[in-house]
């Protein structure tokens, strides 16, 4: 962008943070024309605003009548996935849970194949962050309250009870970074 283009020229929503979730809304009447008319809109302000920036994009199509949408692009969504034909509702429920809950929300929000009933479910039976599947084990043990003779403690194989618990489908694990492993019940 040069200095002389300002955010409103390349069909930006004034009032936008850089890192807000937006959505570009293309007229389809002048794509299917051949033709390139949208509008970026934030996804943070809420299901009216979406909805008054979609009708003045559509109003000022380059094609008469234009009447039909749809959602181009999506920017700063944390890789969450969004439908082309996603209603605005979903756009702003899904914009508020990744605010809410960052990377790992959209991280496991693709867990659940993009439903984000689920994703927002899950967070009920969050167990926490640990450096591996071993630790959080080791952790469930120690909170457990029974002891271990300290002649024993070696022989005791923390990765594998951990591996098995997900294995087994007790729990289920979203990585978001070098020894960043979230645990969650499969309940």
């Amino acid at each position: 962008m040069t200095t002389s283009q300002t955010p409103a020229v390349l069909g930006f929503t004034t009032g936008q943070g850089a890192d807000e979730p937006r959505i570009y809304v293309a007229c389809l009447a002048a794509y299917n024309g051949g033709r390139l008319h949208g509008r970026w809109i934030s996804a943070a302000c809420g299901e009216d605003h979406i909805w008054t920036e979609t009708r003045t994009m559509l109003a000022e199509s380059p094609e008469p009548d234009a009447e039909e949408w749809a959602v181009h692009d999506f920017e700063n969504f944390e890789g969450a996935n969004l439908s082309e034909y996603a209603s605005f509702e979903t756009v702003c429920a899904l914009a508020e849970f990744i605010a809410e809950r960052g990377r790992l929300g959209a991280k496991v929000h693709r867990h659940f194949g993009d439903d984000l009933s689920q994703a927002r479910a899950a967070f009920d039976d969050y167990a926490g962050e640990f450096q591996s599947l071993g630790d959080f084990a080791a952790t469930l043990h120690d909170e457990g309250g029974t002891e271990i003779p300290a002649a024993l403690e070696y022989y005791i194989d923390w990765q594998a009870m951990g591996r098995d618990m997900e294995l087994n489908g007790d729990v289920f694990t979203i990585e978001t970074g070098f020894d960043q492993l979230h645990v969650f019940w499969s309940r």
